[in-house]
């Protein structure tokens, strides 16, 4: 898996510098912030959880930007105990993602965009050493600095896996 995504990096960064003169001035710095349902595995401990989105995208051309990723994203664990006191504890799961971005953007003029955050999560919170994160997401303009936006996520763990259906609203600046 490690082999694939560096091909496809290595690709779309050569992809990149040949569609250099096809610029399109889309960069921009977006900060958002999404609930996450638990799915799987996941779904076994947790509920709900509430993430920080932080990219850079840079317009490689009128079809796609390129970019970085980072964020914060804390699932609260179900317990027995007050509900209160489990949001303040912060005895989570935790993961902070480093990723690429990709984003394709169907037509010029369209109001969607689509692509996919691949990178690496570490896991902030104790026991949890993170894994392979991907990103797939759809967005959806609902002005011209306002995204909402529709994901799934996926953290590969040791002997599982961290997945999530998700909802955010991102503000591009």
């Amino acid at each position: 898996m490690k082999k694939l995504s560096i091909l496809v990096i290595a690709f779309l960064f050569i992809v990149a510098i040949g569609k250099a003169q096809d610029y399109t001035d889309r960069d921009s710095f977006k900060i958002g912030v999404h609930g996450a349902i638990p799915l799987g595995d996941a779904s076994e401990i947790s509920n709900f959880g509430l993430g920080l989105d932080i990219s850079y995208n840079y317009g490689v051309s009128k079809v796609f930007d390129l970019g970085l990723a980072t964020g914060f994203t804390n699932a609260f664990i179900n317990t027995d105990d007050d509900a209160v006191e489990n949001l303040t504890a912060f005895e989570n799961v935790q993961f902070l993602p480093l990723a690429g971005v990709l984003r394709i953007y169907p037509h010029v003029r369209s109001r969607t965009n689509f692509g996919v955050d691949l990178g690496y999560a570490l896991g902030i919170d104790e026991g949890n050493e993170g894994g392979f994160y991907y990103r797939p997401t759809l967005a959806i303009n609902v002005n011209r600095g306002t995204e909402v936006t529709f994901s799934y996520t996926g953290v590969s763990l040791e002997n599982s896996s961290w997945n999530t259906a998700n909802l955010g609203l991102v503000f591009g600046f």
